[in-house]
C-alpha cells in the first residue's frame, strides 16, 4: 500500500462528490461543489481506516483541499486513500 499523495486525496474527494477530478480547484469551498455531512463522514472514516488521524469537525472547519492536506499530512497514515 502507498502513502496518500495530494492527487490521490483529490481523487477520493472528486469520487465522493461524484465530479470530474480536474475541475475541483485547490482552494475551492467544497461545500460549493455538494460536500455535505454525509459525504464528509465518508471520507472522514475512509481517511481513518487508512491510518489517519483525522476528526470530521477538524475537516469541516475548513472544507478546502489545500487546509485538508496539511491536516492529513500532520496526521500521518499507513494507508493507501482512493
Amino acid at each position: 500500500m502507498s502513502a496518500l499523495t495530494f492527487d490521490g486525496m483529490r481523487e477520493s474527494v472528486a469520487a465522493i462528490l461524484k465530479e470530474d477530478v480536474s475541475q475541483i480547484g485547490d482552494e475551492d469551498n467544497l461545500v460549493d461543489w455538494g460536500l455535505d455531512s454525509i459525504r464528509l463522514m465518508a471520507l472522514t472514516l475512509q481517511w481513518q481506516r487508512a491510518g489517519y488521524k483525522i476528526e470530521f469537525a477538524q475537516l469541516a472547519e475548513r472544507p478546502q483541499l489545500t487546509y485538508w492536506w496539511g491536516l492529513l499530512a500532520a496526521a500521518g497514515g499507513e494507508g493507501h486513500v482512493g
